[in-house]
């Protein structure tokens, strides 16, 4: 009898100690430059009125907002004079400051370092990216004191690119070689993707994490046309048959590709990955490359008004983000779930799926995402001043 009931406490024990050890959906903001570039009386103050727990930002290697404009002599030293970093030193203090952790997507090749061209274009030698790479983790490991004697915040996830399976992350998107078609850009991001993952890895801190992937969710598989792009899982398969390795998890952003469909719709392009079908791409990601978790580190539904012509009503738009929240907290390879973005942009050609209206309005969302966010916010222990009653 007694080696029945302690034995099933063991059991007890263990299930809820692997209970515990599950990871938990972490929900957060992925934002615009110009939004995470504003100050801090503006955008980081609201994050912590969401309770986000994560912030996706670009760090930009080149490109006008880009940390190295120019070739340094010592690309893996963070204190390099080619280096400026104030951007986004300003990005991880302001977000620390509302308890916001970040998440920094290496973005954008300068042109010193692909003949040229634009940031689209990969660097020609996968070395100069891995520098890079070392030199931001090194920056953002925990311990990096400035020069006024500031300690810079922690940077503990990081991400390859964004959306490299479009002409807005990597181009060219399909090449002709001795008169096949194959698929470049994954080519080009299996380098990217490792010297990204071997730059971060290269400092040794502890706990870092690195997606690669960032897929956008559609692609039309048309490499003759007049824009081509890659879907989601044939860009998948090309990247690991062109080496791509190392990471810890893999990114992805499946949107919704109407207003008509929810949250569960599953898309009826083959060649789409929208949260409907995410368990789609989960089982290519599992042969693959084993349990990865899965990052949702972009997803959002735009409103009408503003947009008329892809946009849902704000309270719909309230309705699918529990929605989703749910979906992706009752999926356990869905480690994180990041919402694009805060507020509307102000033109209308850009994303109206803000939390709030472009002039600070805020829309049912933002509440139904505070409301979730605190839900699954980790338990803290009672400050000193708090006063627990018998």
């Amino acid at each position: 009898m007694r080696v029945a009931f302690a034995v099933a406490v063991l059991a007890a024990a263990v299930a809820a100690s692997s209970a515990s050890a599950a990871p938990k959906l972490e929900l957060g903001i992925t934002d615009s430059g110009a939004a995470y570039f504003a100050e801090p009386g503006d955008f980081y103050p609201r994050l912590g009125e969401l309770h986000a727990q994560l912030l996706r930002a670009h760090l930009n290697w080149g490109g006008k907002l880009g940390v190295a404009q120019r070739r340094p002599e010592d690309a893996s030293d963070p204190d390099d004079p080619a280096y400026d970093w104030h951007r986004y030193d300003a990005i991880v203090l302001r977000a620390d400051a509302e308890n916001v952790q970040v998440v920094f997507s290496i973005f954008g090749t300068p042109r010193w370092a692909n003949g040229g061209q634009l940031p689209t274009r990969a660097p020609r030698k996968a070395s100069d990216l891995e520098e890079f790479a070392f030199a931001a983790a090194e920056r953002y490991g925990g311990d990096y004191v400035r020069d006024d004697g500031i300690v810079l915040p922690a940077v503990k996830r990081w991400t390859a690119w964004n959306e490299p399976n479009l002409p807005i992350g990597l181009v060219p998107q399909w090449k002709k070689v001795d008169g096949h078609w194959r698929i470049q850009s994954a080519i080009d991001y299996a380098r990217i993707c490792n010297a990204i993952v071997d730059g971060v890895r290269d400092t040794l801190f502890r706990e870092e994490q690195i997606a690669c992937g960032d897929t956008a969710p559609r692609g039309n598989n048309a490499a003759a046309s007049s824009r081509p792009t890659t879907s989601p899982i044939a860009f998948l398969r090309a990247m690991k048959k062109a080496g791509a390795r190392g990471f810890d998890a893999y990114a992805h952003h499946p949107y919704a590709m109407s207003p008509h469909e929810s949250p569960t719709t599953r898309p009826r392009a083959r060649t789409t990955v929208s949260l409907g079908n995410l368990d789609d791409l989960i089982e290519v990601v599992t042969r693959l490359y084993g349990k990865k978790p899965i990052w949702i580190d972009e997803y959002g539904y735009e409103t009408n008004p503003p947009d008329r012509l892809v946009g849902i009503t704000p309270a719909r738009q309230a309705s699918y983000l529990t929605q989703s929240v749910r979906i992706a907290r009752a999926n356990p390879r869905v480690t994180m779930l990041l919402w694009f973005l805060l507020s509307d942009e102000s033109r209308l050609g850009g994303w109206q799926s803000g939390l709030e209206t472009a002039s600070g309005i805020r829309k049912p969302a933002f509440f139904a995402f505070a409301r979730a966010a605190k839900e699954g916010a980790p338990t803290r222990a009672p400050s000193s001043a708090t006063v627990v009653s018998s």
